[in-house]
């Protein structure tokens, strides 16, 4: 096999003789690179991590849509207004894993959903159905609509959590596919529409300034909230298909969770500086998250009282259904404890930062 420099060389004298530039020979990334794949996964965005093309810049100025590892070209103009530029403001050491797992796992909500073991339903269990259904659509709208605004804003070179944002827009699209269509399968329909994302975390979340006030609004305590709620799935299921919907659902949404959890830890460990920062948002969540849940005028909205008639087998055993939307709900906030926790903001419920109402309502 002829050597690199003989190569170029021949490929030179090709050049001349037809007069091409061919300028661009001489510019290329790192050479001699080979991708193995894995045996069981193929090749993952994991593998191909070698040489110089798996070091991240810790801050870029490439807003030319430039691949990571490419040669610039001088005079490339601009293709992005990338706010995005600083790596600790978005990076987390497993999304490249996430990334080929959200692929891996994607689902059909037309084919993988049996839809047809719905069957009629008394109508107070149908219209709390529909009441939730439509409750959760709207929140996976917001899920869906968010992520987007920051993978426009996200320099190239810090790709892998782009990308994996770009699954979760598809997740949370086809949450909201699945939710729709429980309303409209069974004669029942939409129902009112919730005022839970006017206000609180889920209403908030749009107005964040930087990604980790975002993350900390949307994976840490809006979607950790809603996969609780998948997770007790199946003690609002009444038939096959509900027990997909949650369970399926559930599986993205915990994808979902830990971004946000290994963001936080990324931060945590390489900004410690921030740290502050990140506990100001975390006490806005809390007090939306105390709010929602010992608040009774913020509690008793349609969404709830659908919750406890699921929960509790119909109108009529509504006080047991309470009981356990009541029981959801701490397990929710004991959730979100382990969550920070693990996200490396633990010192919040030891040093007496955490809200005294939540750490009440996690122990109590």
């Amino acid at each position: 096999m002829a050597s690199q420099q003989q190569s170029l060389e021949a490929v030179k004298e090709y050049a001349d003789d037809y007069e091409l530039k061919l300028d661009w020979i001489d510019t290329q990334g790192e050479w001699g690179i080979k991708a193995t794949p894995d045996t069981r996964k193929g090749l993952t965005l994991q593998d191909i991590q070698t040489g110089s093309y798996g070091d991240v810049p810790e801050h870029t100025d490439n807003m030319t849509g430039r691949p990571r590892g490419a040669a610039e070209r001088e005079g490339a103009y601009r293709t992005g207004g990338y706010t995005v530029r600083t790596k600790s403001d978005i990076w987390l050491s497993n999304a490249a894993m996430l990334y080929e797992e959200a692929l891996q796992r994607q689902w059909s909500s037309a084919t993988d959903i049996p839809w047809d073991t719905i069957k009629p339903l008394p109508d107070d269990i149908e219209r709390a159905q529909c009441q939730l259904a439509t409750f959760l659509t709207e929140v996976e709208f917001v899920a869906a609509d968010v992520p987007g605004k920051w993978v426009a804003a996200t320099s190239p070179d810090y790709f892998e959590p782009r990308m994996f944002l770009i699954t979760q827009i598809m997740d949370e699209s086809r949450h909201l596919d699945i939710f729709r269509k429980r309303a409209l399968a069974n004669g029942g329909g939409l129902m009112q529409r919730p005022d839970v994302t006017t206000r609180g975390v889920v209403g908030s979340i749009d107005l964040s300034r930087d990604f980790t006030e975002m993350s900390s609004r949307l994976h840490i305590s809006g979607e950790g909230a809603v996969l609780t709620i998948f997770r007790m799935g199946e003690l609002m299921a009444y038939n096959e298909a509900e027990k997909y919907m949650y369970r399926l659902a559930g599986q993205d949404e915990s994808r979902h969770v830990a971004f946000g959890v290994m963001h936080m830890r990324y931060l945590a460990e390489t900004e410690p500086d921030r740290k502050e920062e990140v506990h100001a948002y975390l006490d806005e969540g809390e007090r939306a998250l105390v709010a929602g849940n010992q608040n009774p005028a913020a509690r008793d909205t349609a969404q709830s009282e659908a919750l406890a008639v699921l929960l509790g087998g119909g109108q009529k055993h509504y006080d047991d259904g309470y009981k356990k939307l009541l029981a959801i709900r701490k397990r929710q906030a004991r959730e979100y404890v382990q969550r920070i926790k693990s996200a490396g903001f633990g010192e919040r419920f030891e040093n007496g930062r955490a809200l005294p109402e939540l750490m009440e309502y996690v122990t109590g």
